[in-house]
């Protein structure tokens, strides 16, 4: 039986989770500056709050989801809606829930909402992140170069 994938907005209560959630994208990255576990904590506190705070201030039209898998936080789904674009602001999950399908289950939707109202479906993403050969798989294409970001989109199929 597959788990249940539910979404649900986010709440003030759901914050230490997506800073834990946040610092696990962060890892692998982390493991490269010999700083000690208390400096990468405070590193990945800052950015996250950072992060948080821009994209709430300059993201309009947006639901900011937690991700739930049978009941419990799984990860995190952000997209803006605008007029000819449907942004997928994040994607993100927690180690134990990636590579098992959960992404193509939180995008297809996106993209048959994108069909169905004639917008594009687009995502930025780092160049060497093990996700954007989801996202090619899904029909994605690189639609533009931000340096270590992608733009990658996916046109609205034909009705």
């Amino acid at each position: 039986m597959s788990p249940r994938v539910t979404l649900r907005p986010i709440t003030d209560e759901d914050m230490p989770f997506l800073l834990r959630l946040y610092g696990t994208t962060r890892e692998d990255e982390l493991t490269q500056v010999p700083w000690t576990a208390e400096q990468k904590a405070a590193f990945v506190d800052q950015q996250f709050h950072a992060q948080h705070a821009h994209w709430r201030a300059n993201y309009t039209d947006t639901s900011w989801d937690l991700v739930l898998v049978d009941g419990v936080p799984a990860g995190r789904l952000y997209v803006a809606r605008w007029p000819d674009d449907i942004r997928i602001v994040d994607i993100a999950l927690m180690p134990e829930y990636r590579g098992a399908g959960l992404g193509t289950q939180l995008i297809q939707p996106l993209l048959a909402e994108g069909d169905a109202t004639g917008r594009k479906v687009s995502i930025h993403v780092e160049i060497y992140n093990p996700a954007r050969r989801l996202y090619e798989r899904m029909g994605f294409v690189q639609a533009g170069d931000r340096g270590v970001y992608l733009l990658m989109e996916r046109t609205p199929s034909a009705p």
